[in-house]
């Protein structure tokens, strides 16, 4: 991977050398800045935002590893560490099986995670964040149009943290380079992508039995937490993966003016994808069972994964806006060798392809939004279809209601049916049926009242892995039974001359199947904080301090192996607050960030905050760091 990227960089360095020096030469007159909604952001979609310089709460809430806000999930000890779930979402749509190691799939770019860009002059952000002993965090970011109709943005995101606790190490890069390119009478558009990810993690199997004793009862002598002992010290796991994206669409009919438009598009995209996970260990770990190997265990998966689609859309200012599309996927996952056991054979391979079919629709009728789209696999080898429905209705630019509704249905995801491995335990090549998920949601955007949903979704034959009984190691296992899930979410601002109270709290609980989706029943987060303009105007700054806490639950547990969580019903964790201090301000385009994380934890008498059973959360720390805007 870091040859590849080597190789990526060189040839996109003289570009970016160009670009650099044609913007950084001088100007006869100064020109005045161009206004801010001209930097666009354009989503995979193609919706468009623009770059955003302000500094707020909910920008304090998205300024961490994964950039976006974690309220709903858990993260462990280290930056670049995986993420426990504290909330479900499963409106995800996919066709086809998702890849191993999905835990380690929080920091991992999809296609529709990839944006693109329009600057009137060349746009750079560098993104920095402390980390935990000998690390740092940064995402350097730039992007320029060479022309109105052209444009470019390379970025690159790394991590290396060694973490608190002993073989926590986690070290990952995401590079992405991104191009677009639009017409000059606009009929004409293609944009692609290509992003090369790194995703490296140590692995111990979380805190011994007598380690944990000691941590729970905060032992003075095990403050320095590199001092406990853990389950191993000789095991990693990484997820590497190399993506090449392309779309291009040309309007046949291009008609549009003030009353009216008919505009008909041809279009077509194509993928491919080569993923690689694997997990390495020195020696085996006897709680994992027995292994075929007696050192050097190592065992890799791969997937190789092409998509291509044509599609075409109707755009009618009477009828709406109707499109159609036919996709066709090619896929080979698996590995190097067949398993022989006594009581049957493990393969080594999944492949082959699949042929897609579906349609959308999309009309503004009397102030109502409707919107419809759905797809089936009409060839190939895994069933798969959705279904989904939404219609919206806009009161005013403050108020805003939605109604929708989805069906779905995909296999489950390959690791649990087909997986091997250098421990015995970890072998299976299964036979489940489709995971059939059903959803409504109602939703509520109001800025005088608040901001809400409610959202209930049923499963049948969900998919999971736990331990069985007389086990030592999860397995995946479908049940048989159904799981009714419902979750209420809402989130409301007050203000009081300089001072705010920002408040999110959701209420979920797993009305059937609990037994299998454990959740903690209260999520919650208050921040009170106070803003105010400094020096003369010259800078803007916020300070406060942030309150969360999701009640005592049975908190899934983490496998190294897999790199997946499994359900257990025997430890509850959770039921304990954390508690953020923060200052932060902002100098005209650069925002400065110091927090003094899960501060309660100097005051407490004992240890019960955990991300996962045997692995703790982190501990007090300060942290800072700065995003920095460069407008050239």
């Amino acid at each position: 991977m870091k040859k590849t990227l080597f190789i990526l960089f060189c040839c996109f360095l003289p570009t970016l050398l160009l670009a650099q020096s044609e913007a950084s030469k001088p100007s006869k007159e100064k020109k005045e800045k161009p206004p801010i909604d001209l930097y666009q952001i354009i989503s995979h979609d193609r919706d468009t935002t623009h770059i955003d310089t302000t500094l707020s709460i909910k920008k304090d809430y998205r300024y961490n590893f994964l950039r976006t806000d974690d309220f709903e999930l858990l993260p462990f000890a280290n930056v670049g560490q995986t993420y426990n779930t504290l909330v479900y979402d499963f409106s995800r749509s996919n066709f086809k099986p998702l890849f191993v190691a999905q835990s380690h799939h929080f920091n991992y770019d999809q296609i529709e995670d990839i944006s693109y860009y329009r600057v009137p002059t060349p746009l750079t952000e560098l993104y920095f964040k402390t980390a935990f002993e000998q690390g740092q965090q940064l995402d350097a970011f730039f992007t320029v149009n060479t022309s109105e109709q052209f444009n470019f943005s390379i970025s690159y995101k790394g991590v290396r943290s060694l973490g608190q606790y002993q073989q926590s190490l986690s070290s990952t890069g995401n590079f992405r380079f991104t191009s677009n390119y639009t017409s000059k009478n606009k009929r004409y558009k293609i944009r692609g992508h290509i992003a090369a990810q790194d995703l490296l993690n140590e692995e111990n199997g979380g805190l011994s039995d007598t380690s944990i004793p000691l941590f729970v009862n905060d032992v003075g002598d095990f403050s320095d937490r590199a001092r406990l002992d853990v389950n191993f010290e000789n095991a990693e796991n990484k997820l590497e993966g190399l993506r090449f994206y392309g779309d291009h669409e040309y309007e046949l009919i291009s008609q549009r003016d003030s009353l009216s438009y008919n505009v008909l598009a041809i279009g077509n995209s194509v993928s491919y994808e080569d993923k690689y996970y694997e997990y390495r260990q020195v020696a085996p770990f006897s709680g994992y069972g027995s292994s075929y190997e007696a050192a050097d265990l190592k065992k890799e998966t791969t997937l190789e994964d092409f998509n291509a689609q044509g599609y075409a859309r109707l755009e009618n200012s009477l009828l709406g806006t109707i499109g159609a599309f036919v996709g066709y996927t090619d896929y080979n996952y698996g590995y190097n060798s067949v398993l022989i056991l006594d009581d049957g054979r493990i393969p080594n391979r999944l492949k082959g392809n699949i042929v897609q079919f579906g349609a959308s629709y999309k009309k503004e009728f009397r102030g109502f939004q409707l919107e419809g789209e759905g797809a089936i696999n009409i060839v190939g080898d895994f069933d798969g279809n959705y279904l989904k429905g939404a219609a919206s209705f806009k009161f005013n630019e403050t108020n805003t209601v939605k109604a929708s509704a989805s069906i779905h249905s995909a296999a489950p995801n390959f690791n649990f049916l087909l997986y091997q491995s250098d421990y015995v335990n970890y072998n299976w090549n299964t036979n489940f049926t489709n995971v059939k998920t059903q959803e409504l949601k109602f939703e509520l955007a109001s800025e005088k009242l608040l901001d809400a949903s409610l959202t209930y979704t049923g499963i049948d034959d969900y998919t999971y892995f736990t331990v069985q009984a007389n086990d030592s190691t999860p397995t995946p296992q479908q049940f048989n039974e159904r799981v009714d899930y419902i979750k209420v979410k809402a989130e409301k601002e007050f203000r009081y001359k300089k001072f705010a109270l920002m408040n999110t709290i959701l209420f979920q609980q797993a009305l059937t199947g609990g037994e299998v989706l454990n959740v903690p029943e209260v999520v919650t987060r208050q921040s009170l904080y106070y803003q105010d303009e400094w020096f003369k105007k010259a800078a803007f700054i916020q300070t406060g301090i942030t309150f969360k806490y999701f009640n005592e639950y049975n908190m899934n547990a983490y496998d190294p192996v897999l790199a997946e969580f499994y359900v257990q019903n025997n430890e509850k964790l959770g039921g304990f607050p954390l508690v953020d201090i923060f200052f932060n301000a902002k100098v005209r385009q650069t925002r400065i960030y110091f927090k003094y994380e899960h501060v309660n934890q100097l005051f407490n008498s004992t240890n019960s905050h955990f991300s996962a059973p045997g692995y703790p959360y982190r501990d007090a720390t300060i942290r800072f760091g700065i995003v920095w805007n460069f407008f050239l």
